[in-house]
């Protein structure tokens, strides 16, 4: 697998370096790795196996034990509340942080360079990719989990039903959506995501698009790039002309479109088959998965989400939380233990186990399909020249302020890249740091 984007990210963080935007420094010294009795950490997550995944590592060590406190998802409130609490100065040790979040967090000084820790060695063992998205400003802030190359989940009984070709462009996609409609007026082949913008990144990552660019000492944002125009000025049809439902993510109404049939499919990423199978055990064998649909047929990928574990700026027991974030990424038991939660569909960053996680996931709910291997060729596409500057969160939250509106006559997709390009202008700014765009 090869996703390279490793010249956009090291310019990136280079030059981030330089601007003094990545200037957290390593907490208290380790004096709290080594006691007289077993290391207690405290973990706090959201990731579907993460509990089986502590259960697991706990029953099996005796030196290290594991609190763990499951929190909402990030853009669900879990940043805010993993925020709040380093400011407040009782962070838990360990905290899971998606790529595109990670900069903020290293920016804010809210986090501890690993480096030390997590060695050249034991880097060697992920995809490195990953590995660069983690390392900032030629330091180590994270331990990389898992890759989140995109997907589209569709009912293939439904689809069969109906003789809806599966589709692989964006203008099939489309002429799907009105199949589907017409074959059922309250049914929709999918759900546009108010409250979450990161599906619409993805989207526009996988057409080409470059918002955030570092160059010599001054970042360049565009948002009005071509590729940016033709996904927001795309989804605004598909909204307008009320081919896609609007439904929070993941919230009791999307599950209840997909329970009672009236949502065709998901366009999610990897980590989504194990959502599905969790969410909606007895449609076991009615769903399938597909490359997302591009826009000229040819493979093409962003990436939705995945996941780091990052040790907060005040724990003294970075050792023991970057021994077991290791383990839960680069080891077979600790693979083998989300993944058999049942819930979980994880693409390991650690490419060596993701014949662990193959094996361990129950694939009946897709028919016996072989999902992973999808994923790796999925996977292989994904666009290289992205890269996420320093105020995602900042990017996120004004969009979604507008994304929650948008309708017919209404603030458009188009007012909400505009509002997040500009707060995220505004934030550079204020940090003193050189704007263009």
């Amino acid at each position: 697998m090869s996703l390279s984007w490793s010249r956009t990210t090291r310019l990136a963080a280079g030059t981030a370096a330089a601007l003094a935007v990545l200037t957290a420094c390593g907490g208290g010294a380790d004096t709290a790795d080594r006691p007289n009795g077993p290391v207690t950490l405290t973990f706090w997550g959201w990731a579907k196996g993460t509990r089986e995944a502590v259960a697991a590592f706990n029953a099996s060590h005796t030196d290290i034990q594991v609190r763990f406190e499951e929190i909402p998802s990030g853009t669900a409130g879990g940043y805010a509340k993993i925020s709040n609490a380093v400011k407040a100065g009782n962070a838990p040790d360990l905290v899971s942080i998606e790529y595109p979040s990670l900069p903020e967090f290293v920016s804010s000084g809210a986090l501890q360079d690993i480096g030390d820790e997590f060695t050249e060695a034991d880097r060697a063992k992920l995809l490195p990719q990953a590995v660069e998205l983690t390392t900032l400003g030629g330091r180590t802030w994270a331990v990389p989990f898992d890759a989140a190359p995109q997907a589209f989940y569709y009912r293939k009984d439904l689809f069969d039903r109906y003789k809806i070709p599966v589709p692989t462009t964006w203008d099939a996609f489309r002429k799907a959506a009105e199949q589907v409609r017409k074959a059922d007026p309250e049914a929709r082949i999918a759900t546009f995501f108010p409250d979450d913008p990161t599906t619409f990144e993805a989207m526009a990552w996988q057409a080409g698009a470059q918002w955030f660019k570092a160059e010599n000492d001054t970042w360049k944002i565009d948002t009005t790039d071509p590729a940016t125009t033709k996904v927001t000025a795309y989804w605004q049809g598909l909204v307008d002309d009320g081919l896609v439902h609007k439904n929070a993510s993941f919230s009791p109404e999307w599950t209840g479109s997909l329970k009672n049939g009236t949502t065709f499919g998901y366009l999610g990423a990897s980590w989504g088959a194990g959502v599905l199978k969790g969410t909606l055990p007895e449609q076991s064998g009615k769903w399938a998965v597909a490359p997302l649909p591009s826009w000229d047929g040819r493979p093409a990928s962003g990436m939705l989400g995945g996941s780091t574990f990052a040790v907060t700026k005040d724990s003294k027991r970075k050792a023991a939380a970057v021994a077991f974030a290791e383990w839960m990424s680069t080891t077979e038991e600790g693979v083998t233990a989300r993944i058999s939660s049942g819930t979980s569909s994880a693409f390991p960053a650690a490419t060596a186990l993701r014949p662990v996680a193959r094996k361990a996931f129950d694939a009946g709910f897709f028919g016996g399909q072989d999902i992973y291997a999808l994923f790796e060729a999925s996977g292989a596409s994904i666009n290289p020249h992205w890269a996420w500057g320093p105020t995602t969160g900042t990017t996120n939250t004004a969009v979604k302020d507008v994304f929650g509106r948008i309708a017919p006559g209404g603030p458009t997709l188009a007012d909400a890249v505009k509002a997040g390009h500009d707060a995220t202008v505004a934030e550079l700014t204020r940090r003193g740091l050189k704007v263009e765009g």
